[in-house]
């Protein structure tokens, strides 16, 4: 038995227990995850992450979905990341290099009050290859395309921003009995490998409202490659233009999101909530 310090942080409500690796060790992330994100009998949140040293980066981000599943990138837990490395002076640089399981993203910390209170993350271009993403098509890439999932036929837009994400437009996401149909999606065989799913309505050429399901974790109050995944398939579909700030309305608070020539771009916060101590 033993002590392990963390921090709660949170971007947009999509909120994780973080661990400074620098300083601590872990022996079994997925199994703290599952233990540490129980909101009844745990700190609570939507996973654990893991801020590690890194040989090509200025850190690493390991990220443990609620259910013991390691993720390979994460939107909201990236800019939390560049914040905890910026304020704690891991590294104290306003363009920082985080490794990840999708690569190597640059983030730019925009400063107020000595500390980082927003980041912009360059999460790299769309993935629009059916067997990159993945998902069971031959046909091209999924744009806009009547397929049987989960039980119905839906138009769907399938993109990576270094996980799986299946777009759906439509009316208002609130009105969704999204417990019965999220995970519908997240298991179809579709999706080999499972899937993020967005549902969102267009307010405006320039904003979207979205709601999400996250493989893994469920229902969460943002997801911010799933905010990226929505922009691009609302470009795609017509909805909205390139190259242009889009604001996408989430539960838990609004990403920017840009989508230019070969780079999708993400800004959002990226709060400390409290920090404390667990034994293990």
């Amino acid at each position: 038995m033993g002590t392990l310090r963390f921090t709660k942080m949170h971007g947009c409500g999509n909120d994780y227990v973080y661990i400074n690796c620098f300083e601590e060790q872990v022996e079994d992330p997925a199994a703290l995850a599952v233990r540490l994100s129980d909101r009844h009998k745990g700190v609570g949140g939507d996973g654990v992450i893991l801020i590690c040293p890194s040989d090509v980066a200025d850190a690493k981000m390991r990220m443990f979905n609620l259910d013991g599943s390691e993720g390979k990138m994460c939107g909201n837990g990236i800019r939390c990341v560049a914040k905890y490395v910026y304020d704690h002076a891991i590294a104290r640089k306003k363009e920082l290099h985080i490794e990840t399981l999708s690569g190597v993203k640059t983030c730019l910390i925009h400063e107020e009050g000595g500390e980082a209170s927003a980041v912009t993350v360059d999460m790299g271009d769309a993935i629009l290859a059916p067997e990159e993403i993945p998902v069971r098509w031959e046909s091209g890439p999924l744009v806009a395309e009547n397929v049987e999932v989960a039980g119905g036929i839906y138009e769907i837009t399938c993109v990576s921003m270094g996980n799986p994400h299946c777009v759906i437009f439509g009316g208002d996401p609130d009105e969704l009995d999204l417990p019965e149909i999220g995970p519908q999606f997240e298991h179809d065989p579709l999706f080999p490998q499972g899937v993020n799913t967005e549902f969102i309505q267009v307010l405006d050429s320039h904003t979207l409202k979205m709601r999400v399901w996250e493989r893994g974790s469920g229902e969460t109050m943002a997801c911010g490659t799933g905010a990226c995944a929505s922009a691009v398939a609302a470009v795609l579909c017509g909805h909205c233009p390139r190259g242009e700030d889009i604001l996408v309305h989430l539960r838990g608070g609004d990403l920017t999101i840009r989508w230019d020539q070969d780079r999708v771009w993400m800004t959002g916060e990226a709060v400390s909530v409290f920090e404390g101590t667990v034994t293990v």
